[in-house]
């Protein structure tokens, strides 16, 4: 996936917001709260981490190409290093994964102000 891709994928799902923090990075929230980050791109994707479920930590984190993410692993997050570390359904599953696990953990009045009306399980 391209980076505009990727952004477009993530900024599709329900209450998704992105802000640029840290320099140039591209944070992906819901809630007030990241499930994805992007580093800053030119034309390419430099990094992506994203929140992860724990077995789907220790799932991914065995595959080449994908490390735990640096200051987030404690929180199951992952990094590719590089985007054919996973197929683009696959990563596409994963982030709709990333998002889901972050918006279960709003209050309810939070999930239904941002249109997400079920909690995803």
């Amino acid at each position: 996936m391209t980076p505009k891709a990727v952004e477009k994928f993530l900024l599709s799902f329900a209450g998704a917001t992105r802000s640029v923090q840290w320099g140039d990075d591209h944070v992906f929230k819901v809630g007030g709260k990241m499930f994805a980050v992007m580093g800053p791109s030119d034309n390419k994707l430099r990094g992506l981490s994203f929140k992860a479920g724990e077995s789907s930590f220790a799932i991914l984190t065995k595959q080449k190409g994908i490390i735990p993410a640096p200051y987030l692993a404690r929180a199951h997050w992952v990094q590719l290093e590089r985007m054919s570390a996973l197929s683009d359904k696959e990563l596409k599953a994963y982030l709709a994964r990333a998002h889901a696990l972050v918006a279960t953990g709003l209050s309810k009045k939070k999930r239904a102000a941002l249109g997400i009306t079920e909690p995803a399980d």
